[in-house]
C-alpha cells in the first residue's frame, strides 16, 4: 500500500466511548489515518452519499470499521445498503463488534463484509486486534482507489 497519503477510515459506531477507543487505538499503533465517525447507519450512509449540507464536502472513506449491534439502522442494514450501491460497493467494510455469535458472523459474510473482529472488553487485546487489522489494511492489503 502507497504510503503517500493520509487513509480515510470511518467508523460506524452507536457508542462515542467505544468509537473514541478505536480512534485511540489507530493513533496508538501509528497508523497514518484520518478518522470520521458516524453514530448510527443512517448518519453514515447520508455522509458516503454526501447528502445534505453537513456531508456535501465529506471524502469518502477507504474503509469502513462497523459495530454490528446499533439503534436505528442497524451494522447489517447500513451494510446490505452499502453493498447494493454502486458508488460505494467497493469500499471494504470490516465489522469490529462485541458479538461472538455465529448467525452474527455468518450473517456479516454473506451480506459483504470483509472481515469479522470481535472486540475486547480489555483494551490491551482490543489494540493487539486493532494493530493487527491495520497493518492488513493498511499496509499489505490493496485498498481500492478512492474516484469520489
Amino acid at each position: 500500500m502507497s504510503e503517500q497519503r493520509d487513509l480515510r477510515v470511518l467508523i460506524v459506531e452507536d457508542e462515542a466511548g467505544d468509537a473514541r477507543l478505536t480512534q485511540l487505538a489507530l493513533q496508538k499503533c501509528g497508523f497514518a489515518v484520518d478518522t470520521s465517525v458516524a453514530l448510527e447507519g443512517l448518519e453514515a450512509l447520508q455522509l458516503l452519499r454526501r447528502q445534505g449540507e453537513r456531508f456535501r464536502h465529506a471524502q469518502r472513506p477507504d474503509l469502513i470499521l462497523l459495530d454490528l449491534k446499533m439503534t436505528g439502522l442497524g451494522g447489517l442494514g447500513f451494510l446490505v445498503a452499502v453493498k447494493e450501491d454502486d458508488q460505494l460497493c467497493s469500499i471494504p467494510v470490516v465489522i469490529v463488534t462485541s458479538s461472538q455469535l455465529d448467525a452474527d458472523v455468518l450473517d456479516a459474510y454473506r451480506c459483504g463484509a470483509a472481515g469479522y473482529v470481535r472486540k475486547s472488553a480489555d483494551f490491551g487485546e482490543f489494540l493487539a486486534g486493532i494493530r493487527i487489522l491495520g497493518q492488513y489494511w493498511f499496509h499489505l492489503a490493496r485498498l481500492p482507489v478512492n474516484l469520489g
